[in-house]
């Protein structure tokens, strides 16, 4: 096995030797991604041949149904998934955040039960983020994270900390900034392996466990990738098998129609799944964008109670609990604001999301922000009581199909010119944010995270597409709305954003991620902390 030191590239960025890289970055904690990575990054290049394969067929006019290959495993009511681990039983409140270290002190400080540390959509991938949230998480165990800010704010750990479960980034995204045999490192075996051989035994001897929300899933495939990752990390360490926990995101279009296949392939480490919704929208528009049948409205439009996205979490629910495994609900993303109406109306619309999920069988739901959390521990106490969950309530009276999930036409509209700018300012200020460093961004009282962006530019590439837009309003209203980016963040790269927005939401053919190419063309390239 040949494994390299973090590039030199990497080093220009000013690592290895950023501020204390070197206790997450030891030569046993690379070795060991190093072992992840000659198992199966072959493997995980064959996942990503096949998304295009997949994607080919359906852009063909392949119908997108439930296989008939698994209908055996589908049919089969003898198996479940392994029972809650500890501090996983109870999950009716979990906020989510990247590991920065005032997010790291004051997530676990809410009152939620489970604190998702995100590395993916709420991460902007610049090294010193990375390694700095491997840092953090490492701190917060070990309960050496208390700081004062140059402000004199004071952050201090409390007693009763939610659980953390680390989402890690998706098998698309690769690591530039550490080699494996001469090769960048997929992304998701450098967080997941950094966290596991740091934080797992830590973890275990905390009474918890190393647990993790995987992302951007599209197959039964990729859910058996994960499991055999976890097999070989836990055996590597000498962790029991069936220590690690997963909670699936089911935030793609393929994915839906492999819900239990899916719990199947990780029932020995699974912890449930989960509804995303602006991903999920984002993968119909990927999959079917070029067809008219699936032309989306604004996106503020396409809420959680239209047809087709109630088929997505009916038979969520219903899949997790009829294998034992819990459901958990989508984002409250709103954020406090000074205004007290405001500030009312925002926690109105999110006590009245979190009543339809208590209602509809959910046995938790996210948050962005610390002070959400009571508005959502509120609705599943009154519906769960001193449960932990709603595991028991199979929804039987549930009966998803295919043409169901599908059924967009029902809401299909034309956008609004508000909905078109809205989409045009909020990518441009979220790609200017993200390239200096910042994933989890304030866009008008809402806390935005890379799905926010991707389901923004994909919308104008949908309308552009099928002629609902005209070019000419989108290329004005950008260069209004860049016109306003900077002059109201003079620090913004006017020109990068540019790029980005005409790269991945004007061009022909709708790229698979903004992050992809942002990434390699401009981010990596970045010295850390250049705006």
């Amino acid at each position: 096995m040949s494994i390299s030191a973090p590039t030199s590239r990497a080093r220009a960025h000013g690592t290895p030797e950023g501020h204390r890289h070197d206790e997450i970055l030891t030569p046993e904690a690379v070795e060991f991604v190093g072992r992840l990575v000659d198992a199966f990054a072959d493997r995980r290049l064959n996942i990503l041949k096949e998304r295009g394969r997949v994607a080919a067929r359906l852009a063909s006019g392949s119908p997108l149904d439930f296989s008939i290959a698994t209908a055996r495993i589908r049919a089969d009511d003898s198996w479940q998934v392994v029972p809650p681990a500890p501090g996983l039983t109870d999950r009716r409140v979990e906020i989510t955040g990247p590991p920065d270290r005032a997010m790291t002190v004051n997530a676990l400080n809410s009152g939620a039960q489970v604190w998702m540390a995100d590395f993916e959509d709420a991460t902007a991938p610049t090294w010193d983020n990375i390694i700095g949230g491997q840092l953090n998480l490492l701190d917060a165990i070990e309960r050496r994270i208390d700081f004062t800010t140059p402000e004199g704010k004071h952050y201090r750990l409390g007693e009763q900390l939610a659980t953390i479960v680390v989402r890690p980034r998706g098998w698309h995204l690769t690591e530039e900034h550490l080699e494996i045999g001469g090769r960048p490192a997929p992304a998701s075996l450098v967080d997941f392996g950094l966290y596991f051989f740091h934080c797992a035994q830590r973890q275990i001897d905390a009474g918890s466990g190393p647990y993790f929300y995987l992302p951007k899933l599209e197959s039964r495939d990729e859910a058996r990738l994960w499991n055999d990752v976890f097999v070989l990390a836990q055996d590597l360490l000498g962790i029991p098998r069936g220590t690690i926990r997963a909670t699936v995101l089911i935030e793609t279009i393929t994915a839906a129609v492999a819900m239990e296949e899916i719990l199947y392939e990780l029932r020995e480490h699974s912890a449930g799944l989960n509804a995303g919704r602006w991903d999920y929208l984002f993968s119909l528009i990927k999959t079917f964008g070029h067809r008219t049948d699936f032309l989306l409205p604004d996106r503020a439009k396409v809420t959680m109670t239209a047809p087709f996205m109630r088929a997505y979490t009916d038979l969520l629910v219903r899949t997790c609990h009829k294998r034992g495994a819990h459901a958990i609900g989508g984002m409250a993303a709103q954020v406090p604001g000074k205004d007290p109406a405001a500030h009312q109306a925002a926690l109105a619309k999110v006590r009245l999301d979190k009543e339809r999920e208590a209602e509809d069988g959910f046995d938790g739901s996210w948050v962005a922000h610390p002070a959400l959390v009571p508005v959502c521990r509120e609705v599943f106490d009154g519906v769960l009581h001193t449960r932990p969950h709603q595991i028991e309530r199979t929804r039987e009276d549930v009966e998803v199909t295919a043409a169901q999930l599908l059924s967009v036409r029902r809401v299909s509209a034309p956008p609004t010119p508000e909905g078109l700018r809205t989409n045009i300012a909020v990518s441009l200020r979220y790609f200017a944010a993200w390239l200096r460093g910042q994933g989890a961004v304030a866009l008008d009282g809402l806390m935005e995270d890379a799905a926010t962006a991707e389901i923004a530019r994909a919308q104008i590439w949908q309308w552009l597409r099928h002629r609902v837009v005209e070019r000419a309003t989108v290329l004005e209203l950008l260069e209004d709305e860049l016109a306003s980016l900077g002059a109201e963040y003079p620090w913004a790269a006017v020109d990068e954003v540019r790029a980005i927005f005409e790269r991945t939401a004007l061009a022909r053919d709708l790229p698979d991620f903004f992050t992809t190419d942002a990434y390699t063309r401009h981010l990596v390239r970045r010295p850390e902390g250049q705006s």
